[in-house]
């Protein structure tokens, strides 16, 4: 297996926060399921179809797009051997036979060209180091006229879920450092205009951005406690945390719950999650 995006196979294999995603594939899959559907929806697949899910982590996206698809095959390909063991595995409990999963790097990957109808990606292209050649090497692997459609966060301040429980731990902790621009992570494609040219480089036409928000269930379902509890083992939360006094923490996380407080009801916490929809065909 080659990997040019070292430092993103570290973070996905090693990292903290991989076992985060693992144990709580169901509570994620779940809380981001408008978006699964929004990009279901934009791809219009068929059955017979192939699909390349690049970036599926656990596979949720994957098993959802085999299921629309068979007899054709949907194929997930991660940096991630942990969270690929789970899609595995999941997909085995579904009897989904035409969900495969391949561990590789979407920038130098060897797909077979012109070999897919459709590619999709639910927050997982913004992590490319060299977003250009990750985009043109899927372009390479798409048929003339196929279709390219992922969703990917708009910045931080459109975004009330993050906003409201990071701003309760910020009167209490330091914020974590600001990612590098332009760098992989989760707002790296936060400004559409630094998307489009990116795309147009490497190959794909008619490129369309449109905003699209929803209101998501906080950790994806439970109580108000709930959701602290997963924000706490979180990205956004771990990183706060760490280090923290245990009184501090403690303030601070009593702050989180009663900010969530006026959100939630029987199902859980709602707030507002905003993303970019993207849309392109391979030339």
């Amino acid at each position: 297996m080659s990997i040019a995006n070292t430092g993103q196979a570290e973070h996905w294999n090693t990292g903290p926060g991989v076992a985060h995603w693992v144990a709580n594939q169901a509570r994620y899959d779940r809380m981001h399921a408008p978006f699964t559907a929004l990009i279901l929806d934009a791809a219009a697949l068929r059955p017979g179809g192939t699909v390349l899910d690049v970036g599926c982590g656990c596979g949720g996206t994957t098993l959802a797009a085999a299921r629309l698809v068979a007899p054709g095959q949907a194929l997930g390909l991660d940096l991630s051997g942990p969270m690929l063991a789970r899609a595995r595995a999941d997909a085995e409990a579904a009897g989904l036979g035409n969900a495969v999963f391949r561990q590789g790097d979407a920038q130098v990957e060897p797909l077979e060209p012109g070999r897919f109808d459709t590619v999709i990606s639910r927050f997982g292209v913004m992590f490319f180091a060299d977003p250009v050649a990750a985009f043109a090497n899927i372009s390479s692997a798409t048929r003339a006229g196929g279709r390219l459609v992922f969703a990917c966060w708009q910045p931080l301040a459109a975004n009330q879920w993050m906003l409201v429980p990071g701003a309760a731990l910020a009167e209490h902790l330091p914020p974590p450092a600001p990612a590098p621009a332009g760098g992989p992570g989760m707002f790296a494609f936060a400004d559409p205009d630094r998307l489009r040219p990116i795309l147009a480089a490497a190959g794909w036409r008619d490129v369309e951005i449109t905003s699209e928000h929803a209101s998501i269930l906080v950790g994806g379902y439970g109580s108000v406690d709930d959701a602290v509890e997963f924000l706490r083992t979180a990205t956004q939360g771990r990183t706060m945390l760490a280090g923290a006094g245990a009184a501090t923490a403690a303030r601070a996380l009593a702050s989180v719950r009663a900010a969530l407080t006026p959100f939630a009801d029987a199902d859980g916490v709602h707030l507002d999650a905003a993303v970019w929809l993207v849309q392109a065909v391979a030339p």
